[in-house]
């Protein structure tokens, strides 16, 4: 090695050495990746679980204002709900026939989803009111009495009813579950004693509605099947004036309950709602 090889060699500067340098590098990388597999408690990394909506009276609310916009549908919904009910009430009370009167309500109900289908906008309400009438048909045409073509609704509310007071009896509301689905937590919220409570009542509220369609429809059913009297033009106002509005009106009724005062979750360990960080 020259002269000049040898103080350039020399002049390198040699590589910083510290205390235990290589034993701190992977400590510092044991820690994050530690850090990177902090779980929650349920197997969620700790990210996803933050990412979930907290169980608050904010979150409650904004499950039930969804509920209540999409059975709103719009006032085009709630038409196309009661129309094939109108047509088939008003001819059949007219015409006294029954195949016609079950006709033109299906007519209606296809040419409202034939409407929908052109514009290219959801069949759903239209759908939901097609197959209501199509099994009111099949009840009527199968008794030959006019008036059991509302008799599938009035079991199918008893049932929904029953369903629904006895999940809020063993404490698995349905509202509950329905807060569950939303935060991605189907079970969680029953930890909550209060968001069990609140969950009940707001269940009771689904229920009402059903009870009243019953109460009210099921005697005038019961007077024109027996020959009681006729009740035929009383069982089509009622289907329609105790449908969508009705149901409207017990979710309206659940806003009105979350926002009273605030007070239906008082007491409870619920998270508030996040405020943004400061910067």
């Amino acid at each position: 090695m020259t002269d000049q090889q040898r103080a350039v060699e020399t002049s390198r500067p040699s590589p910083p050495t510290t205390p235990n340098g290589g034993a701190e590098r992977r400590a510092s990388s044991d820690d994050a990746r530690n850090q990177a597999a902090d779980t929650a408690p349920d197997g969620v990394t700790e990210t996803e679980a933050s990412d979930r909506p907290e169980v608050s009276e904010q979150t409650v609310e904004a499950v039930v204002r969804a509920q209540l916009s999409k059975a709103l549908g719009g006032k085009r919904g709630m038409v196309e709900a009661a129309v094939p009910t109108i047509a088939f009430t008003v001819s059949y009370i007219i015409t006294q026939n029954l195949q016609l009167g079950l006709g033109l309500g299906i007519g209606a109900a296809v040419v409202l989803a034939v409407a929908r289908l052109v514009q290219r906008s959801s069949i759903q309400y239209v759908f939901n009111s097609l197959f209501g009438i199509g099994i009111a048909a099949i009840f009527a045409l199968r008794s030959g009495d006019a008036e059991d073509a509302f008799l599938p609704g009035i079991i199918y509310n008893a049932v929904y009813a029953v369903v629904l007071t006895l999940t809020i009896l063993i404490r698995w509301p349905a509202m509950g579950l329905l807060i569950g689905s939303v935060t991605g937590d189907p079970t969680g919220w029953r930890n909550n004693p209060a968001v069990v409570k609140l969950s009940s009542r707001l269940t009771w509220l689904l229920v009402a509605p059903c009870v009243i369609r019953v109460a009210v429809q099921w005697p005038l059913w019961a007077a024109a099947s027996y020959g009681v009297a006729d009740t035929f033009a009383l069982l089509g106002f009622s289907k329609i004036a105790m449908g969508w509005p009705l149901q409207v009106a017990g979710l309206a009724a659940m806003v009105w309950l979350l926002a009273r005062g605030r007070t239906s979750m008082e007491g409870t360990n619920l998270a508030p709602p996040r405020e943004p960080d400061a910067t």
